[in-house]
């Protein structure tokens, strides 16, 4: 009987917790927040009293989901919106962690007197944002900002944390009587990094061949190839040396930037995993904290969380995107969005294997900075928006009430195309256009509606346009869209 029992509460758990994300949209609460909660109720110390200690086990169940999670990510992030803000992103996930980790462990060392290797290492473990808490609460709050920003943050989260990995693990190095050798570790980070980057590049790239040769009889096998490709790109970098986070990240945009066979179900299916994948590492992180040992910390977790949120993440975004031509209400945007999750919590069941002293009061300090990260500012990042003045029109994601389906023999694909707002486009009839010859508008999506348009459908703002074209005709397409209104005589006047 306890099997079936282990499984009722964790179906139960998982119910709950889905059941509640309508409260955590209707208050702004980040639902992140109501999966940890939910999990230290359920806990040794919690109203269920489900005992579970196993640190190991926390670690290799939050880092098999947070593949999902970046693999999902990188297969919903669009590379022509990557590429103005590539650099700036890998400067972020690169430079920005390391000056986090130096920042946060001097403070730690010499104003909150911890030891050097458990000052630092605290910085490490804080030091990369976390790609589960920036997708999920970007993508759940109903406020809009350039999507420009949108996706530096999201690939910052989602590249940065290989580095928190490899520093939290070398500064561990330190424990005992070896020390690693300096150029060892450059070397190391060195591999880790090139070989993610060409692992990822090269299995998102068989992924994608594999999918559209193989002609599975069964449309349903497909979600299963995929799911098995992921842990396959997570297994094989890790084994030969590689970052397997970077490398599945990596593999998801490769993927997602090309058409391959179902597509739409498949980005679907992997979204619905991702939030499966969230609301199990979170429960299991919540199901591993005893609450009852968080106010021991609460005193030194104000001044430590505090002093990440409005010293060390701003003078670290601010330094390392000197130079650059983003504005300083931007950087001060992206500074505010640099929310701690499950990632440093994973990070902090690292020091248990080391049977490090301290590994109690660091997982306890790390979770109480993430729960602060995750209440105070993943909640007020509309406020901070809206405050700063970038707040924009929300991007459509539309959903259809069909399946096409883009083969690469085929001459002809469905594309997706949004009417800017302030597109010359705008106010004009379908036929008025002026599309490239045999490209046919199928749909319209607006609002919550969809419109099968004819020549007299007139265009609005924020209309997203499902149109069959030529393969080849995209660009010119998107140049027409693009095109602003110009301005009225009044306005430059």
């Amino acid at each position: 009987m306890e099997f079936e029992l282990n499984i009722f509460a964790l179906s139960s758990l998982i119910i709950i917790s889905i059941g509640l994300l309508r409260v955590s949209t209707k208050f702004g609460v980040p639902s992140l927040i109501i999966f940890l909660t939910i999990g230290m109720l359920a806990g040794s110390d919690g109203i269920l009293g489900i005992p579970f200690t196993d640190a190991d086990l926390a670690q290799k169940v939050g880092s098999i989901a947070l593949a999902f999670i970046l693999f999902s990510g990188g297969l919903e992030t669009d590379w022509s919106k990557v590429r103005p803000i590539l650099w700036k992103g890998i400067s972020l996930g690169t430079i920005g962690v390391l000056l986090t980790c130096l920042i946060v462990g001097s403070f730690t060392v010499y104003v909150l007197k911890f030891p050097p290797v458990v000052g630092f290492l605290l910085g490490a473990i804080v030091s990369s944002t976390d790609a589960a808490a920036v997708f999920n609460v970007l993508r759940t709050n109903k406020t809009g900002m350039k999507k420009e920003l949108t996706s530096l943050l999201e690939f910052e989260s989602g590249s940065n944390d290989p580095l928190a990995v490899l520093l939290t693990t070398t500064i561990l190095g330190f424990v005992g009587s070896t020390s690693p050798n300096m150029i060892d570790i450059a070397k190391e980070i060195g591999q880790q990094f090139s070989l993610g980057i060409i692992l990822g590049v090269v299995f998102g790239y068989l992924i994608y061949r594999g999918m559209n040769r193989i002609k599975l009889d069964y449309e349903g096998l497909y979600p299963v190839l995929l799911s098995a490709s992921i842990l396959f790109v997570y297994s094989a970098t890790q084994l030969v040396g590689g970052n397997p986070f970077l490398a599945v990240y990596i593999a998801g945009m490769v993927l997602g930037n090309r058409s391959f066979v179902h597509k739409r179900s498949n980005v679907r299916f992997m979204d619905g995993i991702a939030w499966l994948m969230q609301i199990i590492m979170f429960l299991t992180l919540g199901l591993l904290v005893f609450p009852s040992k968080i106010p021991a910390v609460i005193g030194i977790g104000i001044a430590f969380s505090v002093f990440i949120m409005v010293v060390a993440r701003p003078v670290a975004v601010f330094l390392t995107l000197l130079g650059t031509k983003i504005p300083w209400k931007e950087k001060a945007l992206i500074s505010w969005v640099g929310l701690r999750g499950a990632a440093p919590i994973i990070l902090a069941t690292f020091p248990f294997a080391k049977q490090l002293p301290e590994s109690e009061m660091i997982f306890n300090l790390v979770f109480f900075t993430v729960i602060t990260s995750l209440v105070l500012q993943g909640s007020t990042i509309p406020i901070v928006v809206r405050f700063l003045g970038l707040e924009t029109s929300l991007e459509q994601r539309a959903s259809y009430p069909f399946e096409f389906e883009n083969k690469e023999q085929s001459g002809t694909q469905l594309l997706e195309f949004i009417v800017p707002y302030g597109s010359s486009s705008v106010g004009k009839f379908v036929y008025e256009l002026d599309f490239p010859e045999n490209s046919l508008i199928t749909l319209i999506y607006r609002g919550d509606s969809h419109i099968v348009p004819t020549g007299k459908t007139m265009m609005e703002d924020g209309d997203v346009l499902l149109v069959l074209t030529p393969n080849g005709a995209e660009k010119e397409i998107q140049t027409i869209l693009s095109k602003m209104k110009a301005p009225s005589p009044a306005a430059v006047s």
